[in-house]
Order: C-alpha cells, then structure tokens, then sequence
C-alpha cells in the first residue's frame, strides 16, 4: 500500500475529481458517509455528539457527517469556526445543507467568542478542524480550542487526522496545539505521520476508509513510502520444488554469543533452521560450543580460538552465501578487531545486528566497506549511533534514508512499524508485530531469519521485507490479544513454521 506526502493526497483528489468525473462537493459527501458509517458501527443513537469543523474542506467534511448523523437520529451539536468569515465553497455548501435539511441539530457559527460547550465523558467529540493539508503550528484561537478538547473527558474522533498534526514533519510543530484523538479515521490511505511513535498520543487508533479515490491515479503515482500489506508478501516469497534439497537453500556463517551470552546464538540459530536455510554454521567461543551443540543440533560450530569471546575472524567465509554477526558478542577490543577484519575480507552479504552495529558506531568509515545486498538491524538508539541523534522519529527516517544511500545497504529501522530503508530511498514500513516483542532476544530472531532469507539467495530488500513480516506475525501468533505480557523470544521462533506455512 502506498503512503502518500499529503500534497500527493490532493492531487489524487484532483484526479479523481477529473477522471471519474465528480463534483468535490460529490467526493466529500462520499466521504461523510463512509466517515458516519465507521462512527455510527462504534457509537449508539444515544450518543450525544459534539462536531466542531473549521472553515476549509475538513470542516466540510465534519458538517457533511453532523448532517448524516442527524438523519439517523443522533443527537448533534456543530460548531463551525469562521473567524475570518471565509469558507471553502464546499464547506459553505455543506452549511447551507445542513442548516436546511437537519434543524435539529445545535449549529453554532463561530465568528468571534467562543462559549465552550461542558463535554463530559459520554460524549464524542469529532474532531473536523485542520485536515491534512496543515503546514504550521496551531496558534490563537485554534489552538485554544484543541487545548480545550484535550481537557475534556470526551472521546475524540478525527476526520483524516489529527487537527494541528502535519502529515509528515513535525519537528517544529507545538505538540500542546494538536488535537489528541482516541480513534483517527483516515481517507483512503494513511498519513506517514501516523507511523511515528512519538505521535501515538495524537493519532491513536487508526482506520482507513474507502471513499473511492482513483485506483489509477493512485497506481500512477510515484511515491518512496510504502505499508507492506500480505498480498506483496506473497508474491515475494519463492515456491519450492518437490525435487530441492539442502544444497539448494545455502550456507549460512551466524556469528554470535560470547561468555554468558549463549542464549542469542541459539536464538538466532534455531530462528535461521527454522526459516529455511539448508546449513547453518555458528561460530561460538570454546565455551558455548557445547551449549549450542546440544541446543541446536541441527547446526554445525565453528570455534573461535578464544575462549570467551569472537576474536578471530574466519578466513573463509567465500564458501558462504551470507554471514550474520552481532548478536551477544560483545564489543571488546578484539572482538572489535575481528569485526573490522571480517568486513575488510567478506565477499558475501552480511546481516549487522546488535554489538556489530555499536561498534560500527565508533567506526563509521567500515559502513562504506560493507558487501554489496549487506542488511543492518538498527533499534533507534543503535541507528543513533550510526547517524547521530534525532529529535524524532522523521529526522531518524531521513538520516538512515541517507545512509542506506550512501552505504549502499538495506537498513531495518526496528520499532512498532519496523521501517525497511532501501538503497534507492524506499521505505517499506511493516505492519505486523505486537508489544509483547519488547523483550530480550526478539532482535536475536530476526537476525536469523534474514540469514536464512539471504542464504537462499533472495535480495536484501526482498529478505528484509519477509523477514520483518514473518518475525511480526510470529508473534502475534505467540501472543494473540492482549496484555502483552509472557512471551519469549523462544516463542516466536517457535511459532516460525506456522507462520511460513500460513503465508
């Protein structure tokens, strides 16, 4: 699914408007029904709501729903902020409306003073004051009156998003001045802002509604921002024939674990088996060899010459179709050596996690050396460490755009929407997972099953983007409905192989 930047959302209108054809007046009312269907499926009659609608086309929409509601005998009040005495013309013809046909409703045209209806807790405010199309800080008046809503014990719904919330940016923006909505009702597609962690107080839940934009303006259009959804997964994945054997799925090269750390070997072991690699080979320290032996006996061990830690770089990794390294190995000063040996000699993809990632953050001259189809797992501070630091979460995007661009890498931005970051700057956002991953050693499982993906000789954007899904849905296989409490890392590998076949 495709995200647009929300001057590319007004020009789908415009398309749609042109090639369909339809009225904008025509297009916002298809709107408004979707908009009170979604309401009216959460929300009784009995429900008293309170419409507040600013002057442009949003606030349109928002008069175009009071009237709706009213016609399924919802008790409404509007409030139309007008203080410039200046509507949109679909707006205003959507006043006219609603004042004709829906005299039940409380309609109140703001111009100058506003008195402040009592919201309590049983009402639902919806909130139809900026659309998308915002492009500063609320301030005045505006900003009064969201300040307002936000003190209220009221349900918020908003129309598209968050009024005072810009679609993409905020780093300027005042966040006392945006609207902080229980439920978003989005047009069509969603806004990349809604991806964003620190903006889940404004956005809260999110849905999509249908109004019928054109599917060819919208497959026309060209965009770098993307919701992977399963059907692209599906065509991604790669069928098996009756006659294939291990030689056919690759070697693998995990290196992992140092002293006391021989639970993100294993992990990240059983993870790659379990997602289709024909080999796996684990380079352990002398003294987890016989723990991963015992754990993971479909794996072979490589040992390194130290006992505790990875000190060693192995020499022949050419034999290889990937080499994994980072998880639990620390970032002693030989382990740092070994690391930077080993990106100087392989010749074959790599996948960069954990300790491997931190150190390549005191040594960012290696991130250029890095294999042609080499992928790094970043959580936000390892990121951090790479680029530098970021006021939030679209900074962080647009430096690990650059990186992935400079570097020549694929780069997973782990969080809720792990984000996949391409080379060419495409940026795949996942939409599976839950909170119970946040716990030690899910990271540990990715690594594997990216190992195992690369290993059978699918492209680093294609192995990112199934790994990442897969990992999600593992999960939430493990850990269906809520609280997101008691799940293992161990969980979600095991669950690995449902999740395959179910794809």
């Amino acid at each position: 699914m495709k995200i647009f930047p929300t001057s590319g959302i007004k020009q789908l209108d415009a398309c749609t408007i042109e090639q369909e054809p339809i009225q904008s007046i025509d297009l916002m009312e298809r709107a408004a029904r979707a908009l009170t269907a979604a309401i009216t499926e959460r929300c009784d009659a009995d429900t008293p709501c309170v419409v507040f609608a600013g002057p442009g086309n949003n606030g349109g929409d928002a008069l175009a729903v009071a009237r709706l509601l009213a016609a399924r005998s919802y008790r409404v009040a509007v409030y139309l902020f007008d203080p410039q005495e200046s509507l949109s013309p679909d707006c205003l013809a959507n006043k006219e409306r609603l004042l004709a046909e829906a005299p039940a409703v409380a309609f109140h045209h703001v111009t100058s003073r506003f008195v402040p209806p009592a919201l309590t807790a049983t009402d639902i405010v919806i909130d139809g004051l900026f659309g998308s199309g915002l492009n500063k800080p609320l301030a005045g008046g505006f900003a009064a009156v969201v300040k307002y809503i936000n003190a209220s014990p009221a349900r918020v719904i908003a129309i598209d998003i968050s009024s005072g919330l810009m679609g993409e940016d905020n780093s300027y923006n005042v966040r006392t001045g945006i609207i902080r909505a229980h439920l978003t009702l989005s047009l069509q597609l969603p806004k990349l802002a809604f991806l964003f962690a620190e903006n889940e107080e404004f956005v809260g839940e999110w849905q999509l509604l249908d109004i019928g934009l054109s599917r060819e303006a919208i497959g026309n259009t060209d965009t770098d921002y993307y919701l992977t959804d399963a059907g692209e997964i599906h065509r991604l994945l790669k069928p098996r024939g009756k006659f294939t054997h291990k030689g056919n799925f690759g070697h693998a090269l995990l290196i992992a674990g140092r002293e006391g750390m021989a639970g993100a070997s294993v992990l990240s072991a059983r993870a790659c088996l379990r997602s289709g690699v024909g080999l796996l080979t684990v380079h352990v320290p002398q003294c987890n060899n016989a723990i991963v032996q015992t754990a993971v006996p479909e794996a072979m061990t490589q040992l390194d010459a130290d006992d505790t830690c990875f000190a060693c770089a192995p020499g022949d990794t050419e034999r290889y179709q990937v080499v994994a390294v980072g998880p639990g190995i620390g970032q002693a000063a030989e382990t740092e050596e070994a690391l930077l040996e080993l990106i100087d000699t392989c010749q074959v993809p790599m996948v960069i996690d954990a300790d491997a990632l931190n150190i390549l953050g005191q040594r960012r001259d290696y991130l250029a050396r890095l294999p042609q189809g080499s992928i790094l797992t970043p959580h936000p501070k390892e990121l951090e460490r790479l680029v530098g630091v970021s006021q939030n979460s679209y900074e962080r995007l647009m430096k690990a755009r650059k990186l992935a661009q400079t570097a020549e890498v694929c780069i997973i931005v782990k969080g809720h929407y792990s984000c996949v970051v391409t080379p060419q700057g495409k940026c795949y956002f996942n939409p599976t997972g839950t909170p119970a991953m946040a716990t030690g050693g899910s990271g540990d499982v990715l690594t594997g099953i990216l190992t195992a993906l690369l290993a059978q000789g699918y492209p680093a954007e294609s192995a990112a983007r199934l790994a990442t899904y897969v990992h999600g849905r593992a999960a939430e296989s493990a850990c269906p409905g809520q609280p997101y409490l008691g799940m293992t890392a161990g969980d979600i590998v095991s669950h690995l192989p449902a999740t395959w076949a179910s794809l």
